[in-house]
């Protein structure tokens, strides 16, 4: 049987019972008064009355409690306990789902099902996956080799998580219970490592890079353009008149693909130096369909160009070991410290706001008083001598 007690650092009274095999304290904003203990041992006799007879419903006497879904719990378990093993509902579940992804997401995401969830819970009912499951399994990820001589980052967990969650949450609203998920937040990311360029170093680059991809790299440099979206961007996407680049397209796996979202379809501005250098580019691979092609005029190989010719540059000049991708940071922040509008130059990088902008360069904002890309090029026109 329940009863009424009182919480003596409040002096407020409290429900004590137990339901489901779970002991329930309930507050109350009630002081500790005859009138009022009255009042809630008439209710607590009713719970009591409807627990005995199996009428009880949590949520209707305490709606906001995180006990409220107790009610449904008998019902929940006869669930849980007549649902497929995780492998056949997570095949279900990939076949329904990959028409809207594209193929690149398609293989990330085949690629985590079958190294890391259908060899850990496999064989598993999916509706018996607890949340101590999932929560183990993410530690031993923590623990898991990763790129180099490092384990798994933060972030590459929450990728191999997330359609853990996905699957996990869609056999939850299927066969009617609770997600087991529910709770569990991502880990947290490390802000971006923003390693960028001098333009000291972006001039001793563009001295000594080999001279066919010094036209290429100049580009990189001054458009911020990803990896992928240079290697697509076909001659037809530039236009000398506007003095503009469509970026529509992007190289993902060898296969031309639209850009990854509705902000990185966008149009680039060209500076001075990518307009001349592009103008001479046109004489080189003009008459293939890609801007920068191999002599085949076939795109790039972003692991070619990585390995044969800008990581060994960077060893020759002695300069710090990153990615290619810092060609886009360096871009990002050269504007920056010219003076550029953020909102001008979040829409060369593709960012549909000025938020990841602020959040990713904020100790690279000086002021922020041009709006038109004119800071930028006397920035260049004084500063380029390659």
């Amino acid at each position: 049987m329940g009863s009424i007690r009182v919480r003596t650092q409040t002096g407020k009274l409290f429900f004590d019972f137990r339901f489901s095999g779970k002991r329930c304290r309930e507050q109350t904003a009630l002081d500790d008064t005859p009138a009022n203990r009255k009042k809630l041992l008439g209710i607590m006799e009713r719970i009591d009355a409807e627990i005995v007879l199996g009428s009880f419903e949590y949520g209707r006497y305490f709606p906001n409690s995180s006990n409220a879904g107790l009610g449904l719990i008998r019902e929940v378990e006869e669930s849980k306990n007549d649902t497929p093993l995780f492998a056949t509902f997570a095949e279900t579940w990939f076949a329904e789902m990959r028409a809207q992804w594209r193929d690149s997401y398609s293989d990330t995401i085949r690629g985590t099902m079958d190294k890391y969830l259908i060899p850990q819970f496999g064989e598993l009912e999916v509706g018996t996956i607890t949340k101590a499951d999932i929560l183990q399994f993410r530690a031993a990820l923590a623990q898991s080799p990763g790129r180099g001589n490092g384990l798994l980052s933060p972030s590459r967990i929450n990728h191999i998580i997330t359609p853990l969650r996905l699957i996990l949450n869609e056999a939850a609203n299927r066969h009617n219970y609770s997600s087991p998920y529910e709770g569990i937040k991502s880990l947290k990311v490390p802000r971006t490592q923003v390693e960028p360029f001098s333009l000291e170093e972006v001039n001793l680059i563009l001295k000594h890079v080999r001279a066919d991809y010094r036209i290429y790299f100049l580009v990189r440099f001054f458009t911020g353009m990803r990896t992928s979206e240079i290697h697509g961007l076909p001659w037809k996407k530039v236009d000398f008149n506007l003095r503009q680049m469509q970026i529509h397209q992007a190289l993902v796996k060898g296969k031309i693909v639209p850009t990854k979202n509705d902000g990185s379809f966008r149009s680039i501005d060209m500076s001075n130096p990518v307009f001349d250098a592009l103008q001479v580019q046109k004489e080189i691979s003009g008459e293939h369909t890609y801007v920068f092609s191999n002599r085949a005029g076939d795109p790039l190989n972003a692991n070619n160009v990585n390995n044969r010719i800008w990581l060994p540059l960077l060893r020759y000049l002695n300069l710090d070991r990153r990615r290619m991708y810092q060609t886009r940071h360096t871009a990002a922040t050269l504007w920056l410290a010219s003076g550029e509008s953020p909102e001008w130059i979040a829409r060369q990088m593709g960012h549909s706001t000025t938020e990841m902008l602020f959040r990713v360069y904020s100790r690279y904002v000086p002021n922020l008083t041009r709006q038109d890309g004119s800071a930028f090029e006397r920035l260049l026109t004084e500063n380029l001598n390659y």
